[in-house]
């Protein structure tokens, strides 16, 4: 029962990130057309912008994507699944010889 949970917990550390970028992603779209949408309404012009819900939404859009991004490249890299220049640097043996001298 215990990998039935842990998987479980798994699938929610990423659909609940999703969620929040789905959400983030519809507050930019509503404020983008509600602007639009107001041209030719007096009362609504007046309004302006919705700058709050559109950073709202960025900030949850950013973060959401940013760590599901995150998290599938830590994977691959893990994996080894990454271009030779996003993988782990590993430091280099020593050179035989390189410590005695020659003399």
């Amino acid at each position: 029962m215990k990998p039935v949970v842990a998987r479980f917990i798994a699938i929610l550390l990423l659909v609940i990130p999703g969620i929040g970028a789905t959400y983030g992603f519809l507050l930019m779209k509503d404020a983008v057309f509600h602007y639009f949408s107001s041209f030719g309404h007096e009362e609504a012009a007046a309004r302006g912008f919705e700058f709050g819900r559109f950073i709202a939404g960025f900030l949850l859009f950013g973060i959401g994507v940013g760590f599901i991004g995150g998290w599938t490249f830590f994977r691959d890299r893990k994996r080894n699944y990454v271009a030779p220049r996003f993988r782990q640097k590993r430091p280099r043996p020593p050179r035989p010889g390189a410590g005695q001298s020659g003399s």
